[in-house]
């Protein structure tokens, strides 16, 4: 709802003044953010308890690029300027995919392996076989966001994901219930394309992903008045055992 403990009633302002080049992370009312990162901030500065962090790791970043010098004032400007290392904002435009008939997929070439004969046989056509299943979801994979290449996010509750590999699919009871005993579902997947967006390889070492799909509870509980946790499937690009 607008009215929450977590957010600010009034939105902010979608027309900025052009001479504040940096970001404000307080809140007018609601929970503290990091001053750093903008994550939910529990932890505060022992100094000043104006500061608001995620981590310890972040109070050091902030302390030694200029809170230690604005730690001592009556009045803590909640105005940050930017780490250098985070990830760039964008506005996310939600459109309804148009309905498309599937492609045929074709089906799994009957392998002949010459040659060998015996158990080695058995497994290079097994090899083969599993290799040109795994190049059909790959491509029916390429072949559905063709349609919206910039897409990072693909909303379907109660349908089944897009995956891009035939490897580490989970099975139902790799998916735990919520913890008021329904079943979760499939709702939402991060797509790949959205790292791009992110620059995240700028960091040096990158987080990464093939998909990520988001499975929440089928029957829509509310656990209290907070956020409730809910269940995500990494899938790479290429898992290996």
């Amino acid at each position: 709802p607008r009215k929450n403990e977590f957010y600010s009633y009034e939105p902010p302002s979608e027309n900025p003044s052009p001479e504040t080049e940096s970001v404000c992370l307080q809140l007018k009312s609601g929970a503290h953010l990091c001053r750093v990162c903008g994550c939910l901030g529990p932890k505060t500065c022992s100094r000043c308890h104006q500061a608001h962090y995620c981590s310890k790791e972040h109070q050091t970043l902030d302390w030694r690029l200029g809170h230690k010098q604005a730690c001592t004032q009556d009045h803590l400007d909640h105005t940050v300027p930017d780490h250098n290392f985070l990830f760039p904002e964008f506005e996310i435009v939600i459109e309804t995919e148009e309905e498309i008939v599937p492609e045929v997929v074709e089906k799994e070439e009957d392998f002949e392996i010459t040659g060998s004969m015996g158990k080695e046989s058995e497994e290079l056509d097994s090899m083969a076989k599993h290799e040109s299943r795994e190049d059909n979801i790959f491509q029916k994979f390429k072949a559905q966001i063709a349609l919206e290449p910039e897409q990072i996010l693909r909303y379907g509750r109660g349908t089944e994901p897009i995956w891009i590999s035939g490897e580490n699919i989970p099975q139902e009871e790799d998916i735990p219930n919520c913890p008021c005993g329904a079943k979760r579902i499939f709702e939402f997947q991060v797509m790949p394309q959205l790292l791009n967006h992110l620059k995240a390889d700028r960091l040096g070492k990158s987080v990464d992903w093939g998909i990520l799909a988001v499975f929440t509870c089928a029957e829509n509980c509310s656990l209290g008045t907070g956020y409730t946790e809910e269940f995500v499937w990494k899938q790479d690009v290429t898992d290996t055992p």
